[in-house]
């Protein structure tokens, strides 16, 4: 028998209810229902540092499934830095809502505690990545975006084939893709998903698309160059990870599926030749991915059922055939 209707209304308005304060632990939002990031700790950009080129001095902590980590991880991938900066994968613990280290890392089992220990305030959430100096026995920052600028001026390995990120013909268009990148589409995927009102999930749907379509326009431009020129930059770093999500988690999660990647075939053959760089595949997990997003996101999935996914090879691989 079908329940009655006044108890599906009243079900239906406890759970909104109860799914707005749930929203509320996942983020801030405006009165409007707009999502808005929080603020972190360590955003300051500090100098590059004298014992930077100290094998294992210093350390870079990245989470698998986050988008934000990604993007340093990727630097750090591309510019060899690996003689003297240490990487450190941490793990997802949803239920406790942290980061843990797979072994104690500097006397800390989480990364919270690590934080603190630099001089973080209680409040603040302790998120990657996070790059920590052994020699101050504190994080210098973990900031992504302060941060991919410090490892993109970290000395490299005499071995490694130099690799300047921020090209300095390209610096005008670099920081103008990074500006509408951040807001509109690294951003933009979470200010749809964690929107609080149809209005707001419909104007950050909106931005999101027409970002992804001005990035079309202009890598059609240039089928061989990159997203700010001819050379590689951090505007394409920035992008990635959240491209590379985008069929795994953020369609099918965060309701950004509007048009397929494949209907924007400039930007499909940008991040499939982005995603055949020298050791960029070693940074990509959809299990982990898939894992976290579905897994930890309750209010977006109270079920907790992890979907499958599309294999990565086929989403990095040549356009598919029309319908």
């Amino acid at each position: 028998m079908a329940p009655a209707p006044a108890l599906v209304r009243s079900a239906r308005c406890l759970w909104h209810w109860q799914w707005l304060q749930l929203m509320n632990g996942l983020g801030p939002a405006d009165a409007d229902g707009h999502y808005r990031r929080q603020a972190g700790a360590f955003v300051t950009l500090p100098p590059v540092p004298e014992d930077a080129a100290t094998p294992g001095g210093h350390v870079l902590i990245v989470g698998r499934s986050c988008p934000w980590a990604h993007r340093a991880w990727l630097v750090w991938c591309l510019r060899h830095l690996h003689p003297s900066v240490e990487l450190v994968v941490v793990e997802p613990d949803p239920q406790a809502g942290r980061w843990r280290f797979a072994t104690p890392f500097e006397g800390c089992e989480t990364l919270v505690e690590l934080y603190q220990r630099s001089g973080a305030a209680t409040s603040v959430r302790a998120t990657v990545p996070a790059l920590y100096a052994r020699s101050q026995n504190r994080i210098l920052v973990s900031e992504s975006a302060r941060l991919i600028e410090l490892l993109n001026r970290w000395p490299q390995n005499a071995g490694a084939a130099p690799l300047d990120l921020e090209p300095p013909t390209q610096a005008e268009a670099t920081t103008h893709w990074r500006e509408q990148l951040q807001h509109r589409v690294n951003d933009g995927v979470y200010r749809c998903g964690f929107a609080r009102s149809q209005a707001a999930y419909a104007r950050a749907e909106a931005e999101l698309f027409d970002t992804l379509q001005q990035a079309d326009a202009r890598l059609a431009e240039r089928p061989n160059g990159w997203l700010s020129g001819d050379r590689l930059s951090l505007a394409d770093v920035v992008l990635f990870p959240t491209l590379i999500r985008l069929e795994q988690v953020y369609a099918p999660l965060f309701g950004c599926s509007r048009v397929p990647l494949w209907q924007l075939p400039a930007l499909w053959q940008w991040r499939a030749r982005f995603y055949r760089l020298d050791g960029v595949q070693d940074t990509c997990w959809p299990d982990a991915w898939r894992g976290d997003y579905f897994g930890a996101l309750f209010p977006l999935n109270p079920g907790g059922l992890v979907p499958a996914g599309p294999p990565l090879s086929t989403l990095v691989g040549e356009l598919p055939a029309c319908p």
